[in-house]
């Protein structure tokens, strides 16, 4: 069976021997985080995780959700589990104190978001595109709406989502056709149709927050002209208790290929009332609070997938005995080798080893910049690390998730035809994987965004910031003879990316295909080259480590993974930047007729 156990000491390491995270005691409004109360919650998060929401995970999926005259109906624990994430804070770990949060930094957040999405990825988007909501609500709404909805989102009251996808229209949001017509009390009549909604409907909650994107009657066309309104599925009363039904309701649920404990749902509006959030107008900027948070938790799901079904390889490789190794048998009393000494085996393992520990360092230092931008008193620090926030964005979302999907194929491979089989389990990883690369943008959506937004931001400024980023960490250990291995391979990939970046500067201009035909390849190259400077700030850690003498093995094994990563992984940034600069010539030369 399929298995899991929050990796609770690698959280450990990177956030006290890779990031730091003593630091954020340091910062304004975060003083009681400090390394012990961190890992007490990191402890706690584990057992619910392990106890809890694992037990869940498979037969969520083997039940689905239920869709009846638009009520839905989650499956057998969930409304169990959901009191009890609830009552034990949750849902309202980093959100404010002043509306019942408990006020932890982001950094707390990513890595209780990886283990929650771990266990069970299905649940932990309730509560994840609940905290999105609240997120976009926080930064956007009224000092009306925020003291009305805030605190009812933070304690898990209620819960949130984001409407955004019609049915002719996805990633391209100036086609969108819902309805907002102003009524004479300062509210607004909303109609409609929305798709794709996930927990737009369901039974944990007493009441469903609803962020929807629509159309004043007098707005210009395009992305231009889309406003913000958040309409409850019941209209709350004064005291802040539930009233009325409201005019939004779901029309069905969708039947998945994964997920299938979270509702997708068909959303109806039929003159439903909803208030603005922010200015009329203005309503993607809103959005894309809370996009930008869901786009990085997407990529949080990535990871705890890979992390998921790369725990469930080991086990099973461990005790799977097939054939003898090609150096000598190693269970010389039993009847066969466990799989585990079989290189091919090994490389399978490795490929997910050396993703999930890097990635994990990348999206925790991801945590601290987010806390860095939010609270540090130093509007230059704020600053630098707000444009690293908006480069890694789109490599976390697409190269974490594809990077999930992988992982998840190479499990059922490495359970062979065991894998296959469902009860097994380790198959449920692939079907739910699938969907985090397609969601909140697509991978190639994301590529583009990469391409078309953050590297021309501000002049180049943020892409220069990375790259200075980890060029002053080349520079501060290249003389290092133990780390000659690992930082000469990081700047080669670096020069991987400007030269790739140069080819694109020279001829995007001249063809925006070149841009678009780069695009996915160009953000491959640089989230390759991000894990080798991750890789690089763990072995940095290790060697320290080793130096104190504690538990040497286990920074060994980090030591060696890294090594894996530059000497099997990181060379696929060759063949990237070949392929980039290839050119678009060969992608578009052939007649659409022709396919």
């Amino acid at each position: 069976m399929a298995v899991y156990k929050a990796p609770i000491k690698d959280i450990q390491f990177v956030l006290n021997e890779v990031i730091d995270v003593s630091k954020l005691a340091k910062l304004p409004g975060y003083e009681d985080a400090t390394p012990d109360t961190i890992h007490a919650i990191v402890e706690e998060a584990a057992k619910l995780c392990e106890n809890v929401l694992f037990p869940l995970n498979r037969t969520g999926d083997e039940e689905g959700c239920h869709y009846e005259n638009g009520v839905v109906r989650t499956p057998k624990g969930f409304k169990e589990a959901y009191k009890q994430f609830a009552e034990g804070g949750w849902t309202g770990i980093t959100c404010d104190p002043e509306y019942g949060g408990q006020g932890l930094p982001a950094t707390v957040g990513f890595a209780l978001q990886e283990m929650f999405t771990a266990s069970n990825q299905a649940f932990a988007m309730y509560p994840g595109l609940s905290h999105g909501a609240y997120e976009a609500l926080s930064r956007h709404g009224s000092d009306e709406l925020k003291k009305r909805y805030l605190p009812k989102l933070a304690d898990g009251t209620w819960s949130g989502t984001m409407c955004l996808t019609e049915p002719h229209c996805g990633t391209d949001l100036g086609m969108l056709r819902t309805k907002a017509e102003p009524q004479a009390d300062g509210s607004y009549s909303l109609s409609g149709t929305k798709i794709f909604i996930s927990a737009g409907e369901h039974d944990l909650t007493e009441n469903i927050v609803h962020l929807v994107l629509a159309r004043l009657p007098d707005a210009p066309g395009g992305t231009k002209g889309i406003s913000l309104f958040i309409v409850p599925k019941f209209l709350p009363k004064a005291d802040g208790s539930v009233g009325e039904r409201n005019g939004i309701r779901c029309g069905a649920i969708e039947h998945k290929m994964g997920i299938k404990a979270n509702a997708t749902c068909v959303m109806n509006l039929d003159g439903a009332t909803g208030w603005l959030v922010g200015e009329a107008n203005k309503g993607m900027t809103a959005m894309f609070v809370m996009m930008n948070a869901a786009r990085l938790g997407v990529g949080m799901q990535g990871l705890g997938i890979a992390e998921t079904s790369y725990q469930s390889a080991v086990a099973y490789a461990r005790d799977r005995l097939q054939g003898r190794s090609l150096t000598g048998p190693k269970n010389a009393g039993g009847p066969a080798d466990p799989i585990i000494v079989h290189p091919d085996v090994r490389r399978m393992l490795m490929i997910q080893k050396s993703f999930t520990e890097g990635a994990r360092a990348l999206a925790l230092w991801v945590g601290m910049l987010i806390d860095e931008a939010h609270s540090h008193p130093d509007a230059a620090t704020r600053e630098a690390a707000d444009d690293l926030i908006q480069m890694l964005t789109p490599i976390i979302k697409a190269y974490f998730t594809d990077m999930g999907s992988e992982c998840a194929n190479l499990a059922v491979q490495t359970w062979g035809g065991h894998g296959f089989i469902r009860e097994n389990g380790v198959e449920q990883f692939v079907r739910d994987a699938r969907i985090t690369q397609l969601y909140e943008g697509t991978n190639g959506i994301q590529a583009l965004d990469l391409v078309g937004r953050k590297l021309p931001m501000k002049g180049g400024r943020a892409a220069q910031r990375l790259l200075g980023e980890i060029s002053g960490f080349i520079a501060q250990h290249k003389g290092n003879e133990k780390m000659k291995e690992f930082v000469e391979p990081l700047e080669k990939a670096m020069g991987r990316v400007q030269d790739s970046a140069l080819f694109l500067m020279q001829n995007a201009m001249k063809n925006p295909d070149e841009a678009g035909g780069a695009a996915s390849d160009l953000l491959r190259l640089m989230a390759l080259t991000a894990m080798a400077y991750m890789w690089n700030r763990i072995v940095v850690a290790s060697h320290k480590g080793l130096e104190a003498a504690n538990d040497n093995a286990f920074y060994e094994a980090k030591i060696a993974t890294a090594r894996f990563f530059m000497a099997r992984v990181l060379p696929q940034t060759v063949s990237l930047n070949h392929q980039i600069k290839a050119g678009a010539s060969t992608l578009m030369a052939l007649p659409a007729e022709a396919f």
